[in-house]
């Protein structure tokens, strides 16, 4: 990775424990007089994710932080505090989405999801924010309501990162489930079919995560890209 990719990482690193430190969640909801305090949040939320050995890289949690307590400070999340990531710098014969209760502190689902039909085979390599480029878009969504469409149920996604993934409605980018987004296709193929852009999930979790994850909860789908971590708002300024 370049210097100035590294650096901007390191950054948002250190923009990331200053947020957490702001970051109060309860132990219990329903009681906002008992603060849990920020440093030891952060660990126990990262530990409680990992400690079964999920692969979900520490930089990734930590960015996606940000952007989340960003979109939350604007008012613009619900109180659900659900943080879904999506590491597209994986495989896509891995499980690379990781949805989380922040408030509980818990992996809820951890699952593979596909990529775009025009952002790589196996391994997703380019993006794009352009109507009929059948590629996946990098950025911070909040999701919007569930529907029935052509796709069976799926998830509207307002993209909130200008120039990266703000034209998602414009583009028809929903969650939704698909045969070839199934372990079993990977055994078949070798890795995940593709999308038109969608990350689309497998058909036996795709309703259970939808649930979760609708109304007002923010998504992150993360490659290391330099441009986009350079000059995304939600992570820089």
């Amino acid at each position: 990775m370049k210097t100035r990719t590294k650096t901007t990482l390191l950054a948002a690193l250190c923009t990331a424990l200053i947020i957490f430190a702001g970051f109060h969640p309860t132990a219990n909801p329903s009681n906002n007089n008992h603060p849990i305090p920020g440093p030891s949040f952060a660990q126990e939320v990262y530990s409680h994710i990992t400690r079964s050995g999920v692969q979900l890289s520490e930089e990734l949690f930590s960015l996606a932080f940000v952007g989340f307590e960003k979109l939350n400070a604007q008012g613009r999340l619900s109180r659900d505090s659900i943080l879904t990531m999506i590491d597209f710098s994986k495989s896509s014969r891995e499980k690379r989405m990781f949805v989380v209760d922040l408030k509980s502190r818990q992996l809820l689902y951890h699952t593979v999801v596909a990529h775009g039909r025009n952002t790589g085979e196996e391994y997703a390599r380019k993006f794009s924010n352009t109507t009929s480029s059948h590629q996946s878009s990098l950025g911070f969504y909040i999701t919007g309501d569930p529907y029935s469409g052509s796709n069976g149920y799926s998830l509207t996604l307002d993209g909130v990162d200008k120039g990266f993934n703000d034209k998602a409605r414009e583009r028809a980018i929903v969650v939704h489930g698909a045969p070839y987004a199934s372990e079993s296709f990977i055994g078949t193929k070798g890795y995940l079919g593709r999308s038109f852009g969608c990350p689309s999930l497998p058909p036996d979790i795709n309703n259970l995560v939808i649930n979760r994850i609708k109304k007002g909860n923010c998504l992150f789908i993360y490659y290391p890209d330099e441009h986009y971590l350079r000059h995304s708002v939600w992570l820089n300024g």
